[in-house]
């Protein structure tokens, strides 16, 4: 299997900056390597501060494929991160609010200090809500609701791919049920997007039966397979 591709400079100093046990019981490391930093989830490098351009692309593409027109755009992101695709969307002219939901509370407390500048703080936006909270748990209750708030983009950045993910219960949210809850939360002419180190043939299959459009978007890295994003809407 493949994960975001980690770039190291030959000779860049590394210091553990910070080390803590996660929501999932296991060590969550932050390091800085030369001026980037990089998250770790159990050994397992999970992002960094230098690039982002998939992260990126995710949240350009999605609110691209919005009906002309749509403005004052409502945004949903599992997973913070680094913040990149949060910023992408509220420095999008089309969006006027950002919600965020994020497992791990020291991410969110880094985005005060060693990982703030990298996007701009993202979380002191006025525009932009943080939620600490289990994505799969934070959706159930959600679309539970007998009028949810709905969302124009929803994009899932929250593991490396439908068939790597990083917490166990995640797996959920690719499966039938899973698109069931993200879609009562998607307005009309809305757009669901995910983001993987890899394409998933099973996955993108699954989405096709239940979505009336689905485009595959390949993001080149520097390194290995491409990044993949899914795009969905128009639910069947």
């Amino acid at each position: 299997m493949n994960q975001r591709t980690r770039h190291l400079a030959p000779q860049e100093e590394t210091v553990t900056v910070a080390r803590v046990t996660g929501e999932t019981g296991g060590d969550l490391v932050l390091r800085r390597v030369g001026a980037h930093y990089e998250i770790y989830s159990n050994g397992v490098f999970l992002m960094d501060t230098r690039d982002g351009t998939s992260e990126r692309e995710m949240v350009r593409a999605s609110l691209s494929t919005l009906p002309q027109g749509r403005s004052h755009a409502r945004v949903l992101i599992g997973g913070l991160g680094v913040g990149f695709s949060a910023r992408e969307a509220l420095d999008h002219p089309r969006v006027s609010r950002v919600d965020v939901v994020e497992l791990e509370p020291q991410v969110i407390a880094w985005h005060d200090d060693e990982l703030g500048e990298a996007a701009d703080f993202v979380h002191r936006d006025p525009r932009c809500r943080v939620y600490n909270a289990d994505i799969v748990a934070w959706l159930a209750e959600a679309s539970a609701r007998e009028a949810p708030d709905r969302y124009d983009v929803i994009c899932l950045d929250t593991d490396n791919g439908p068939d790597w993910t990083v917490v166990e219960n995640n797996n959920r949210l690719y499966e039938a049920a899973g698109l069931e809850r993200l879609t009562r939360l998607l307005a009309p002419g809305g757009v669901l997007s995910f983001w993987s180190a890899n394409a998933v043939d099973s996955f993108e299959e699954l989405l096709r039966g239940r979505f009336a459009e689905v485009e595959v978007v390949e993001v080149v890295v520097a390194r290995g397979v491409p990044d993949t994003v899914y795009l969905a809407s128009r639910p069947l």
